[in-house]
């Protein structure tokens, strides 16, 4: 009686690809489309849109630093503001950096819940401006009233032990920020720390007479 040879593992595979080849190669092909058209879209597409906001939002920014914040938020007829610019671009880094930059035009307008809404949706990534945004934050919340919402803000900006510039601000108005919770005790430690740490700082050299408020006499 005639035995059945058999069958190569690789006869097997063959066979197994002839039968699915149409659903193979359809798979095969929609992944390469994907591939080739999302690096198209970067190389071609995006690429320039980030070069061209980081262009573009140049003149708010300088409207910025000088104060103009209605300019900055606007722009006029030659220029687009920092709405404009976050709109146009979305989706780009200068786009998530116009969020900060509206919340703080907005924290300087008087229009906090504005504020609140762009800084919350800025995303700094861990960079230095991340504590910059957590501070203004912190202040938004305290003109609205809301102390313990600026405590979480003001303790998140204060953060960056290594930093001389904005840190010693931060906790100075978290200590302020606990002296108006009736929290004295904090307060002190907010004010020991920058006695402590940051006492070359503007801050630093005027501290004593806020920790002598709180109970602390050299």
């Amino acid at each position: 009686m005639a035995t059945t040879q058999e069958k190569n593992p690789l006869d097997n595979l063959m066979e197994k690809y002839e039968a699915n080849k149409k659903r193979i190669n359809t798979i095969a092909t929609v992944v390469l489309v994907v591939v080739v058209g999302g690096l198209a879209y970067l190389k071609l597409y995006q690429a320039p849109r980030v070069e061209k906001a980081a262009t573009t939002v140049a003149w708010a920014q300088r409207m910025l630093e000088v104060d103009s914040f209605d300019l900055a938020l606007n722009g006029n007829a030659e220029h687009p503001g920092f709405l404009k610019v976050q709109k146009k671009f979305s989706g780009t880094p200068t786009a998530n950096l116009c969020d900060h930059y509206i919340g703080v035009c907005y924290l300087h307008k008087g229009e906090f819940d504005n504020a609140i809404k762009y800084l919350k949706d800025f995303d700094g990534k861990g960079s230095l401006l991340s504590y910059s945004s957590w501070g203004a934050l912190g202040d938004a919340y305290m003109e609205k009233g809301d102390i313990n919402r600026g405590i979480e803000y003001y303790k998140k900006a204060s953060g960056n032990k290594g930093d001389e510039a904005i840190t010693p601000i931060y906790l100075f108005r978290l200590g302020m920020a606990y002296e108006m919770n009736d929290q004295a005790d904090k307060a002190k430690e907010a004010y020991k720390t920058i006695k402590e740490e940051y006492a070359r700082t503007q801050v630093g050299q005027d501290i004593d007479r806020h920790l002598a408020r709180v109970g602390v006499i050299d």
